[in-house]
């Protein structure tokens, strides 16, 4: 029960900026307020910046996640989702939402966000034609996509053409239509547009300026869309992306002052002192901001004020990045002509790099950089403080690195930096903060420093200038592994390769590699193996397999030893055998004269000092009898270790060995990063030593606790419990999800239990336990991709597969050799 001083504190739109308001107050004053929360999505605080990846299918809805509902938990948050609020009583204190729900006040946030222009020509009403603003914007432009077609969008400005390259992306044709003559005038000087407008239609999308719209056509749907001009362009879906508008209405209806938007002071105050204003639906000074770095920086004011402070927020100046892959863009201040104004430009028409600074009595007013922005944030820097760069000005074009005369190393240009400097414009976050948050964290990698501070959390452009930041922080402590490219054939990490597969649509080793630029002709043994894991993956039905790309483990179905012979390992389902399979062993071992029979830690048997050339009448042989591949050289699921269970333990409270064998045989085949190891133990006495293991289950007397996320190598770690379920079913269930999220989101080589480290054990909880929707896709996607896998290795080799693997090179006649 909230303390008899606790203050009521009611918040009317759940996005960004009042997501960041709450943080920065919890810090401030945790337990002054009791916090309610009406959104009217139906859903979680999300990264808007962050829809146009969504839509271009480089970012999930899970990636772009701020606050998940645990966060609001922990903080002990009432959030209303789908609950748009109808009316203010300023009277008696209270907002009511249109589902009924009535919630008294003694603070109240207004952040109703802004809404999207709709241009009333005749047709705007039509099915099709859709607006881009939010999430549920985003998923009718993905279903649209998947109809094929052309998409016209209207508006060739920041979020037009994100939505654009968005779905291009998906694999529509896209039209652009712009009334300027320019595209993105109020951001970009024409010689900037120029060159965007001419990478966008390398891209595939066609963009017409000086082009006004007269009508859209259709029977019932869009059809397409009539110029002023006369022409016709013929279309399924219209995308408007024309501006937007403060959503102050209902502020208006509550007799609150509305000029443009609710207009608030410098406290982030309305005309009433109990009701504040924040996000786009504000007015500050006569000015609606509609970037985030504007909006965090008056929520960390209204957070103090809230606190009791007193601080004051001035306005801001802004800076702009478009986010399109493979395009760098970065627009900040006033760059049109102008008495008093001079320019210095730098133009590099073979790296297309193209960059402008405006000046007025030798400070930066406005900074225009394509294709390299590098130094972005530094010309904002000087801009936003009015630097008189006269010492400079001969060099000023050329970066920070060149001041001075010669080139500084770039960590001394970070260095040089101030405490106040912006790092990241996606999130507001500058220099002091990050230096502080990891310092007083004791924060050791990117990761870290993203979930503390959500520097380069967003759009990652500045994740060079946050790693430099920590290196300088940090020392030769800081390790910068875990974000270094993949290998030295490529400047991208195994994540953005991941990303770019999928977002991109590439199936083969080529593609990727021509696709991503990559440095080498042909990639190298570390590169290789993990492209062709992400493709099986991505691609189980249209990808096939490239057993040269594997490790010689992998290439030949069998362990290699420090003699250069093999060792095999039959599959035994959930450790079990019989009399039959034993003496086929048996006959193997005498017949092959294998040196060494030896039982595994997982239960099975090991025959080891095998000859390559004799591989395969071995796998014949032991085909015969039944047996399948062990796989116990691949990264992929190993073994299922079991105990007996209730069928014969005294102590049993399920049956673990039929468990375990489900199990195996439901997924066994299946590629995974790493290698994959199981148990299933039928009592808390845990015979089968589940909790060391990848995945474990612990049978108990109300059904199955699943773990994950142990280790019992190099590394000792114990699992950690993903959650009770009742029946088998269910066990199986949410073992498969868990092993197919793992799948998709891990790196080549990476074990669960880093993964797990590295994403969250909370975030997987959410997503397998929690939300059952997001479970069935995964246990889904992996039964899809069992129809390729489940196929056994040994007896296609024994069928004649790449059979000159296993044919000493001197006995292989010059037919056989060029078959």
């Amino acid at each position: 029960m909230a303390d008899q001083t606790t203050e009521k504190l009611v918040i009317i739109g759940n996005g960004m900026a009042p997501g960041r308001m709450l943080e920065e107050l919890f810090e401030k004053a945790p337990g002054r307020y009791a916090v309610t929360i009406f959104n009217a999505e139906p859903r979680v605080n999300y990264d808007r910046i962050m829809l146009s990846p969504v839509l271009s299918g480089e970012k999930a809805y899970e990636d772009i996640v701020i606050h998940g509902d645990a966060w609001y938990e922990t903080h002990g948050v009432t959030l209303h989702k789908g609950a748009k609020v109808s009316q203010i009583d300023r009277a008696a204190r209270t907002v009511t939402s249109e589902n009924g729900i009535t919630v008294g006040y003694d603070k109240l946030v207004i952040a109703t966000g802004s809404s999207p222009f709709i241009i009333p020509v005749p047709g705007h009403d039509l099915p099709g034609v859709l607006a881009y603003r939010d999430l549920d914007d985003v998923e009718k432009m993905l279903d649209a996509s998947r109809k094929g077609g052309r998409a016209i969008v209207i508006g060739a400005g920041l979020l037009g053409l994100e939505a654009a390259y968005g779905l291009k992306r998906q694999g529509m044709d896209v039209t652009v239509i712009h009334l300027m003559p320019t595209i993105m005038e109020r951001q970009l000087d024409p010689a900037a547009a120029y060159l965007l407008e001419k990478a966008l239609t390398e891209r595939g999308i066609d963009i017409i300026t000086k082009a006004n719209t007269k009508r859209i056509i259709g029977e019932g749907k869009v059809e397409g869309i009539e110029l002023e001009d006369g022409r016709i362009i013929e279309g399924t879906v219209v995308v408007m992306a024309v501006g937007i508008r403060p959503a102050s209405g209902l502020a208006k209806e509550a007799g609150i002052a509305v000029n443009r938007g609710i207009v608030v002071d410098d406290g982030m105050m309305t005309s009433d002192a109990s009701i504040y204003a924040l996000g786009e639906c504000a007015e500050h000074r006569g000015t609606c901001y509609g970037l985030v770095a504007p909006l965090y920086e008056s929520a960390k004011v209204l957070a103090d004020r809230l606190a009791g402070g007193e601080a004051e927020y001035h306005g801001s100046v802004t800076n702009t990045k478009l986010k399109v892959t493979g395009i760098n863009l970065f627009s900040a201040g006033d760059f049109a002509d102008g008495e008093g104004r001079e320019e210095i430009v730098l133009r590099d028409a073979t790296a297309g790099v193209y960059k402008r600074l405006v000046l007025k009595d030798n400070r930066i007013i406005g900074a225009v950089l394509y294709g390299e922005t590098a130094d972005g944030s530094w010309f904002f820097d000087l801009m936003k403080r009015a630097t008189d760069i006269s010492a400079m000005r001969e060099t000023l074009i050329f970066g920070q690195a060149y001041q001075g005369g010669s080139p500084l190393d770039p960590m001394a240009a970070v260095a040089a930096l101030p405490d106040d400097a912006e790092i990241c414009g996606c999130n507001g976050v500058c220099k002091g903060k990050i230096v502080q948050t990891i310092g007083a964290k004791g924060l050791t990698s990117l990761d870290d420093v993203r979930a503390h501070t959500k520097a380069s959390a967003s759009c990652g452009s500045c994740t060079g200038l946050v790693e430099q930041l920590m290196s300088l922080t940090l020392g030769d402590s800081y390790n910068p592994a875990a974000v270094q490219p993949m290998c030295t054939c490529t400047e991208l990490g195994h994540d953005d390769v991941r990303r770019l597969i999928k977002a991109k649509g590439l199936k083969t080793i080529p593609a990727v590699m021509q696709e991503l630029e990559w440095k080498t002709s042909c990639g190298c043994a570390k590169c290789r193996p993990a492209l062709n894991y992400y493709l099986v993956c991505d691609w189980p039905d249209e990808y096939a397999d490239d057993y040269q790309s594997r490790f010689i483990n992998e290439r030949v179905h069998a362990n290699i030893q420090k003699d250069g012979t093999y060792s095999v390992v039959p599959r035994m389902w959930g450790g079990v055998t019989n009399a039959q399979e034993l003496r086929a062993i048996a006959d193997v071992v005498d017949k092959f004269e294998i040196p060494l029979v030896k039982v595994t830690g997982g239960q099975r048997i090991d025959l080891l000092g095998i000859e390559k050339e004799d591989l395969p009448a071995v796998w014949a042989d032991l085909g015969k009898a039944g047996f399948v591949s062990g796989q116990a050289y691949a990264k992929g699921l190993r073994t299922v270790k079991t105990c007996v269970g209730s069928d014969w333990c005294r102590f049993g409270t399920q049956d673990s060995t039929g468990l375990g064998i489900r199990i195996e045989k439901f997924m066994w085949g299946s590629w995974t990063p790493a290698k994959l190891k199981m148990a299933v133990s039928g009592c808390p006495r845990n015979c089968a030593e589940a909790t060391c293991k990848d995945i474990g289950v612990v049978c108990v007397d109300s059904g199955f606790e699943i773990h994950f996320a142990g280790a019992a190598g190099l590394d000792i770690k114990g699992t950690e419990v993903l959650g009770l379920v009742k029946t088998e079913d269910e066990a199986l269930e949410h073992i498969v999800a868990l092993t197919q999220m793992y799948r998709e989101q891990a790196r080549y080589l990476e074990r669960i239990y880093k993964w797990a480290k590295r994403v969250g054990l909370d975030e997987i909880r959410r997503q397998i336990i929690g939300d059952a929707e997001k479970r069935k896709a995964y246990f889904d996607r992996f039964v899809f991709s069992q129809k390729f896998a489940q196929v056994d290795p040994w007896s296609e080799r024994v069928s004649g597969k790449d059979k000159h693997e296993f044919r000493p090179m001197a006995t292989v006649g010059f037919s056989e050799a060029a078959e």
